[in-house]
């Protein structure tokens, strides 16, 4: 295990101690302000971690005004007086690993729901799907009827401490970090996907079949994770 992984404590997280080393690294001059920082990969090679891990601790240094992103050419040092007081732990959770939780616990609560669906609860489920459409047409925020149709889904397995559950994890989405990532990547072509993925996910639910269901599902939120942590 690497030496930033074996800090990983209760109150930081994995990004939060790799965007330090970073901070490190440019504060003792080994990266001069206003320079470019080695490549994703190479700098993820040097640093021992993950490339998704060191992509959110970029993001993370971007928003204190650490380091500038700049899509395509690559990340740059900010000038000293754009760097701010590094931020507090309250950055929200590691988009990645939020993904990885939400696909283990959707992926079990869509089974629970397959067997429980009932006509009343898949037209919920459609009428989140044709929402979606809508605001996607109109270039409206798809976000409320997104995390609505996933709600609905666990609210169809009949247990509501697994819909707190869906619905806490997918209001992570919200936090700082998040949003910020989120911000840079989503746009059209990836809603339209999703929207093509959820369709699969609901013909699943119609067909009452647990297994494609929770394939539909898994799949749907890697793909998401793909789009969204790891472009």
């Amino acid at each position: 295990m690497n030496d930033v992984a074996k800090s990983v404590d209760s109150s930081r997280r994995l990004y939060q101690l790799i965007a330090d080393k970073v901070r490190a690294l440019i504060q003792q001059g080994n990266y001069k302000e206003g320079s470019r920082l080695p490549p994703e990969r190479d700098l993820a090679q040097q640093l021992g971690v993950s490339r998704p891990s060191l992509r959110e601790a970029l993001i993370a240094l971007e928003i204190e005004g650490s380091v500038e992103i700049r899509m395509g050419s690559g990340v740059y040092v900010c000038s000293r007086a754009l760097r701010r007081t590094p931020l507090p732990p309250s950055m929200g959770e590691s988009p990645a690993e939020l993904m990885q939780a939400r696909g283990a616990l959707e992926g079990a609560v869509i089974v629970m729901a397959c067997v429980n669906a009932t006509p009343q609860g898949l037209a919920r489920v459609q009428e989140s799907i044709d929402a979606m459409r809508a605001d996607i047409a109109a270039g409206r925020d798809v976000m409320a009827h997104d995390r609505q149709f996933h709600v609905r889904i666990a609210e169809m397995a009949g247990n509501s401490v697994l819909t707190s559950l869906v619905g806490t994890l997918f209001d992570e989405r919200g936090g700082p970090l998040a949003s910020h990532m989120r911000n840079r990547l989503e746009g059209q072509p990836t809603w339209d996907e999703a929207v093509a993925e959820h369709d699969e996910i609901l013909r699943c639910l119609q067909a009452r079949d647990p297994l494609a269901a929770e394939a539909a599902m898994r799949s749907h939120i890697r793909a998401a994770a793909d789009r969204w942590v790891m472009p």
